[in-house]
């Protein structure tokens, strides 16, 4: 491989890596908002459909993670909800709070229902 391909190829991979925007870290192997509180998956959101399912009630008790700016790209993407606010999403999958986590690091919404997952990287 000549210096050039090899440099295409390093760039090509770079890219395939996918930076967590500004407001979500991962700890302790979860995707948690800018305040720490952890982020969930709605099994019922049709990954990369571009909305959420989760609406009124639904988003009073699984606050949408608010998307700041444009889609970062990556693994991460922007969904449109119903109220025409922007919801950021990780793997097309829309990303949510959970309403009894009462302090960052608490993941007491993981199988709630059998549908609500903690976000994984």
């Amino acid at each position: 491989m000549t210096k050039f391909g090899f440099m295409m190829a390093a760039l090509v991979l770079a890219g395939c890596q996918s930076t967590p925007p500004a407001q979500v870290k991962v700890q302790e192997g979860v995707l948690v908002g800018p305040n720490g509180m952890t982020l969930y998956t709605f099994d019922r959101d049709m990954a990369g459909s571009g909305k959420s399912v989760c609406n009124g009630p639904c988003a009073t008790n699984w606050p949408p993670l608010k998307a700041e700016g444009p889609a970062p790209g990556g693994h991460y993407s922007v969904v449109t909800r119903d109220d025409g606010s922007m919801q950021l999403a990780y793997k097309g999958k829309p990303l949510y709070y959970w309403s009894k986590d009462a302090k960052p690091g608490d993941k007491t919404g993981d199988g709630v229902n059998q549908v609500w997952r903690t976000a994984r990287p």
